[in-house]
């Protein structure tokens, strides 16, 4: 049944009444321990509790306005991503040009997903921008270090647009499938699933954490911790996917190993960036989790492969 006003599902609305019901508690128990135990810091997970409220509030918010708000809401958080990453990468002066034309094609691939055509979507990034750039490249005639800017635009373009733009394409695909939740229901599934793997992850690794499991990339990444992540999320996919997806027991177990497997991926592939990069975070836009990129690095793998999964299995 859809809320009479927003016209969403009420399941979204009753989910992000437990997610608030968490962050009231976890919020509760810092203030509890700080009082308590004053000698411990707990400095960062106040940060992290704190952007949680703000990135919960800011996706339920964008679950509220109208289908065409929500995919422009998406947008922006692609466009901020790739700005982020072009700040963070070396260009050469006549990488300008190309790189205005990747911003470009970031409005371009929204409209797509906001008239439904699915064969432009699929193709206009991977295919068209991927020739289009490096033969605007090559126009302007400096050869130096071009095919180490060519593939870098494309590939920075791939990975914050094209991959984040699958999750906008849900809110388009034909809702009877999963009537219960609508199409809202796989985001939120995806993006809880993501962001709980990440905690899970960060809170077994703490607990438990010994061996590191690629200590070259990122050290404070450890084999307990991904284990740890791997089986919670798994569970939650379980137990979340009868009430937000269309998708049966094996299906929503599939779902969970894959968003917990794929989401580390994304996570140590921006850590291998960064510390190429030689630099801490992508940025300081959120309090406590650093840049966008910070927090949507689970998110540029998890995405596209969880919406091809949901595609293949059920449409």
């Amino acid at each position: 049944m859809n809320h009479p006003l927003f016209g969403i599902p009420n399941i979204i609305f009753i989910t992000f009444g437990g997610i608030y019901s968490l962050l009231c508690l976890g919020s509760l128990l810092i203030y509890r321990l700080k009082h308590r135990l004053a000698a411990h810091d707990y400095q960062e997970l106040t940060k992290r509790i704190n952007a949680w409220w703000v990135m919960v509030t800011i996706i339920f918010g964008a679950f509220l306005v109208p289908e065409g708000f929500t995919i422009t809401a998406i947008g922006f958080l692609s466009f901020f991503a790739f700005k982020e990453f072009v700040s963070l990468i070396p260009t050469r002066r006549t990488d300008h040009r190309p790189i205005f034309w990747a911003y470009i094609a970031i409005p371009l691939q929204f409209y797509w997903i906001y008239i439904g055509w699915y064969g432009m979507f699929i193709i206009f990034i991977p295919l068209y921008m991927a020739l289009f750039l490096p033969m605007r490249m090559v126009l302007i005639g400096n050869t130096k270090g071009f095919m180490t800017a060519a593939s870098t635009i494309n590939w920075l373009l791939l990975f914050t647009v094209f991959c984040l733009s699958h999750m906008a394409y849900f809110l388009k695909l034909p809702e009877h499938v999963n009537e219960h939740a609508s199409n809202y229901g796989f985001i939120l599934f995806l993006v809880l699933l993501a962001q709980f793997n990440d905690v899970m992850q960060f809170t077994w690794g703490k607990l438990l954490g010994k061996h590191p499991v690629l200590s070259t990339v990122s050290p404070k990444k450890t084999t307990e911790g991904f284990i740890g992540g791997l089986i919670i999320t798994t569970l939650l996919a379980y137990l979340l996917a009868p009430f937000l997806t269309p998708l049966t027991v094996w299906e929503s177990i599939g779902a969970g190993l894959m968003i917990a497997t794929f989401g580390f991926i994304g996570d140590v592939s921006i850590s291998a960036v960064k510390r190429d990069l030689n630099i801490k975070d992508s940025g300081a836009l959120i309090p406590g989790h650093g840049g966008i990129l910070d927090r949507v690095d689970s998110l540029i793998y998890t995405t596209p492969l969880f919406f091809h999964y949901v595609y293949y299995l059920h449409y």
